[in-house]
């Protein structure tokens, strides 16, 4: 995919991705593409004399300033990274050819020395797989510091120095397993419920974040010998780390759109069964102070929609004025008096749930609505798909449901 020269004072890269140079320009100067291939967080002001500003989780950051700019061919910045012995320079060169455009990237201004011969080393591994990543997630959309994260697929419970003894366990520390997944790499390995494991990849697990830490430095794929106490008996097995499923999300607006109808079905359908027997009294009584009403819970699920159709718009428009996209809502459909405006507004329950099925149908409209360039754009239109896939039907099944019957049973107990 890439390949790389190198001189006294610079590193040069190069690779080909299957995205007209428009594209490839944006996810190198948008912030929110920025963070989607190769960073944390970003902010970018793509202009001669705008500023640059890139952080990774690890501590690393860069500021700089753009020097010169030209749409769909060119970028030039400096590099003032943390650390770094000087400030440094970075040129991109965009080139269509053959229905790929060829990324040449420069990291230049290198000095000699340890110091830099140690920069230099970091600069290459960086912008290597960063490269790589940028091809990945225009292209696909998928982001490869995600995707290739280590999965073990085990089910982890409690361990403590009861369950050790029960067990015959002489391990005061480690992670019980209450069982493994189909198709993982601990499954194959024949871990089991209640085995308990103290060691990964040579280095002792104890808890949790200790196995977070095993973990580390690990790829999707990696073979690492895993120790564990069945019952009274150490054990040692080698797991190959299993690779994450890939989402497959609906591949046209038309198609989130059907999705969405049926998500939403399921919902209405819900609902409906919820609220059966249940009188305007109830519905508007909370089960304890500062606890939502019935009532204030379907309105929380009217200002959900509302607030998700704005999201997808702030989405479609590549951001807020920062040209940064939310990850996900904000709590903004939590806010109390505004779900009370909104039962005020319709105050009965037949009257909120009809204005919650028009605010699903302005929803699915609105995905339909979905302009090709955006569905193509995959790193924003995945985080719609996302939502409408993944969120919006556990919000109700998972997350609300046994608290809403909960507070009818509460109320009609008073």
């Amino acid at each position: 995919m890439s390949s790389k020269t190198k001189k006294p004072s610079a590193l040069k890269f190069k690779c080909a991705i299957t995205a007209p140079a428009a594209e490839v320009f944006r996810a190198l100067t948008n912030p929110t593409a920025l963070r989607d291939w190769l960073c944390n967080a970003a902010q970018s002001d793509p202009r001669p004399g705008g500023r640059l500003y890139l952080w990774w989780g690890h501590g690393y950051d860069v500021t700089g300033e753009y020097a010169a700019v030209e749409p769909r061919k060119k970028i030039v910045y400096t590099w003032n990274g943390r650390g770094d012995p000087a400030p440094t320079r970075v040129s991109v060169s965009l080139r269509e050819k053959d229905g790929h455009t060829v990324v040449a990237l420069t990291h230049g201004g290198l000095g000699s020395g340890k110091a830099w011969a140690e920069a230099a080393h970091l600069f290459e591994h960086l912008w290597e797989d960063a490269l790589e990543n940028l091809q990945s997630v225009v292209e696909t959309g998928v982001d490869l510091r995600v995707a290739r994260l280590p999965r073990l697929g085990i089910m982890v419970g409690d361990f403590n120095p009861d369950i050790a003894a029960q067990l015959r366990v002489p391990a005061r520390g480690g992670i019980r397993l209450e069982g493994t997944f189909e198709g993982t790499g601990a499954h194959a390995a024949g871990l089991q419920k209640d085995d308990v494991m103290v060691s990964l990849g040579g280095k002792k697990v104890a808890d949790f974040a200790t196995l977070g830490e095993a973990l580390q430095g690990h790829a999707a794929g990696d073979k690492v010998p895993v120790v564990f106490y069945r019952g009274g008996q150490k054990q040692k097995v080698t797991m190959e780390l299993s690779r994450r499923p890939t989402p497959v999300y609906p591949a046209t607006a038309a198609e989130l759109a059907d999705a969405a109808r049926k998500v939403y079905a399921d919902i209405d359908a819900g609902f409906a069964k919820l609220v059966e027997g249940v009188s305007e009294a109830e519905a508007e009584r909370p089960p304890a102070p500062g606890e939502w009403s019935l009532k204030e819970a379907i309105a929380h699920f009217i200002a959900c929609e509302r607030d998700v159709q704005s999201w997808i718009a702030e989405l479609i428009n590549g951001g807020n004025n920062a040209g940064e996209a939310q990850d996900s809502l904000e709590f903004r459909p939590n806010v109390t008096p505004r779900l009370r405006v909104l039962v005020g507004r319709y105050p009965t329950v037949a009257v909120l749930l009809e204005e919650l099925k028009r605010a699903e149908a302005e929803t699915i409209a609105l995905l339909a609505a979905l302009p090709p360039e955006f569905v193509t754009r995959k790193h924003l239109y995945q985080r719609a798909a996302f939502w409408i896939t993944q969120i919006v039907g556990s919000h109700f099944g998972d997350e609300h449901l046994n608290s809403m019957k909960a507070a009818i049973e509460a109320v009609k107990g008073n």
